[in-house]
C-alpha cells in the first residue's frame, strides 16, 4: 500500500467548499491518512497554491499551512484544526501571511489549485523554529520515506 490522504469535505481535484475558504469560515478541512511506510517517525503536511496570482500566468507558490512532527499514530486532523486540536508534538511553521495556522483559499482571479501534501519521514525534525515551507523542505531532504497529495480547487465568487 502507498500513503493515502483524503478529506471528507472534497475529493481529489474537486472544489473545496466555501466554508474552508476566506469567503466562509476559513477553517481547515478534515483530513485523514493511512498506509504509512514502515519506519515512519513523523509526518509533515504542507498546503500550497502554485497558481498565484493568476492560473493563466502563475508567478509564485503561496503557502497556506505548514505542519511538521505530526506523530505517526495520528490518522488525521479534525475540521477546523487549530493549535489545541493538533496531535501532541505537532509543530507549526509559517505560512505566507507570516503566521502559524491554516489560511484558506482566497484567490484574486481564476480557479486555483491547492495541494495538500503529506510526507512520511524517517525522523523527527529538531531545532526548527517556525520554519517556512522552504526551510522545512530543506530539513526534510534525505528523510522522506514517501509522500502523497490531495488537490482541491477553488475560485472566488
Amino acid at each position: 500500500m502507498m500513503l493515502q490522504l483524503n478529506s471528507a469535505a472534497f475529493s481529489n481535484y474537486e472544489t473545496i467548499p466555501k466554508r474552508y475558504t476566506c469567503h466562509g469560515e476559513n477553517i481547515s478541512p478534515p483530513l485523514s491518512w493511512s498506509d504509512m511506510p514502515p519506519g515512519t517517525e513523523s509526518l509533515t503536511l504542507i498546503v500550497a497554491d502554485p497558481d498565484v496570482p493568476n492560473p493563466a500566468a502563475p508567478q509564485r507558490t503561496w503557502t497556506h499551512w505548514v505542519l511538521y512532527n505530526i506523530p505517526p499514530q495520528a490518522h488525521g486532523l479534525p475540521q477546523g484544526a487549530g493549535k489545541k486540536d493538533l496531535p501532541k508534538e505537532t509543530q507549526q511553521g509559517l505560512n505566507d501571511w507570516k503566521e502559524t495556522g491554516y489560511g484558506g483559499p482566497c484567490p484574486p482571479v481564476g480557479r486555483h489549485r491547492y495541494f495538500f501534501r503529506l510526507y512520511a519521514l524517517d525522523t523527527v525534525l529538531k531545532n526548527l523554529e517556525k520554519p517556512t515551507k522552504k526551510q522545512l523542505e530543506a530539513a526534510m531532504q534525505g528523510h522522506i520515506l514517501g509522500w502523497t497529495e490531495l488537490v482541491g480547487t477553488y475560485q472566488s465568487p
